[in-house]
């Protein structure tokens, strides 16, 4: 398996960083690519303490997103298809719209038209009306939509529980299973 991963500007990169772990320990998955827009930087330097260049070496092949030429921006590199996390506004409005002003909106492109799988974490709370049209959008040309909602009913005990959550949720889409996912069991009775 060969996954994109895209981080755009929004707060919650560390959530980038959690699932590129979980890519890299998964047997499944061959090859890794990493672009990160110059928002998504910035919110790293803000939001960790962890240099970037452990999250750079996360990833196989990391692109700048400005290198419109990238083998990720041809729908002839073939790959299995794309995570945005997180996925800001300003991306996904580029990704509704079908604007590909950067590779990471690019690649995202690609990916629909030659029907491969995009997973987006959008991150933005409360939504607006415009966010919420844009989401719908996105879904209907072919987005799945897998917002880092809190969960509870996993009795989780760390803001790492609650990221381990969404990490599997996003990683299910692909038919990864997630070692710090745990999935509900049900009630007997």
């Amino acid at each position: 398996m060969q996954i994109i991963v895209g981080m755009s500007g929004a707060s919650g990169v560390i959530m980038g960083y959690y699932l590129l772990a979980a890519l890299k320990q998964s047997p499944d998955v061959k090859k890794i690519h990493l672009v990160v827009t110059k928002s998504a930087r910035r919110t790293w330097d803000l939001e960790t303490s962890i240099p970037f260049s452990k999250l750079e070496e996360l990833a196989d092949v990391v692109h700048s997103d400005e290198n419109i030429a990238a083998s990720i921006a041809s729908g002839s590199f073939v790959t299995d298809g794309m995570i945005v996390v997180p996925c800001s506004m300003k991306t996904l409005s580029a990704i509704a719209a079908g604007y590909a002003s950067n590779l990471l909106v690019r690649a995202v492109d690609v990916c629909l038209k030659e029907n491969r799988k995009v997973v987006l974490v959008p991150r933005e709370m409360p939504l607006g009306k415009v966010h919420i049209r844009n989401l719908k959008e996105a879904s209907d040309i072919g987005c799945i939509i897998v917002p880092p909602m809190l969960t509870f009913y996993n009795m989780p005990d760390s803001l790492e529980n609650q990221i381990n959550h969404v990490v599997g949720k996003v990683l299910m889409q692909f038919g990864i299973s997630y070692h710090g996912f745990v999935s509900w069991k049900g009630v007997e009775g």
